[in-house]
């Protein structure tokens, strides 16, 4: 029974390569698409990992874009002024997970309050003095004019001041 099965396959294999042959009087070429795989190619230039400052400054640079397009109505960077800064910077302000403690609130001024209250998740002002760093440097990098930078401008850095300074006052450090 071996065997039988042994000139099967045997038989099966002759009339593949028969097929397989060509069947005009043309020279036989080789074929470009079976040599594909044995020519070397040199690796690909792959963009090099990114630090991830630039990886966040890439990721908030997109957000303050996505930000225009949504603001109605929808806004080019060149008519940015400082105003929409402040805008998004309030915007982001829903996405903390800062407990900022309101002036009427119990624990307002307690550097570790032990119970929970109802004052609202703010995005800490650190952060909010990060996101506002790698924006200013973003709008810079991708043509934007130094002078006008509305992410330097002097109401945003008052912004950022006041942030800081309620932070502090609601933890007890002032």
């Amino acid at each position: 029974m071996s065997a039988a099965v042994a000139a099967a396959a045997a038989a099966a294999l002759r009339s593949r390569r028969n097929s397989a042959a060509p069947t005009s009087a043309a020279p036989v070429t080789a074929r470009p698409d079976l040599l594909q795989p044995f020519i070397y190619r040199p690796p690909m230039l792959l963009r090099p990992a990114q630090s991830r400052y630039e990886s966040q400054k890439r990721r908030d640079w997109s957000d303050f874009q996505q930000f225009l397009l949504d603001h109605r109505p929808p806004l080019l960077m060149s008519r940015c002024s400082p105003t929409h800064v402040l805008e998004f910077l309030r915007h982001l302000d829903q996405f903390g997970k800062t407990k900022v403690h309101a002036q009427g609130c119990s624990l307002f001024g307690r550097p570790q309050p032990s119970t929970a209250c109802p004052c609202p998740l703010r995005q800490a002002s650190g952060s909010l003095e990060a996101v506002v760093g790698r924006l200013r440097a973003a709008f810079e990098e991708n043509g934007g004019d130094p002078e006008a930078n509305p992410f330097g401008a002097r109401a945003v850095r008052v912004y950022l001041g006041e942030v800081r300074d309620a932070q502090a006052k609601a933890r007890g450090i002032v």
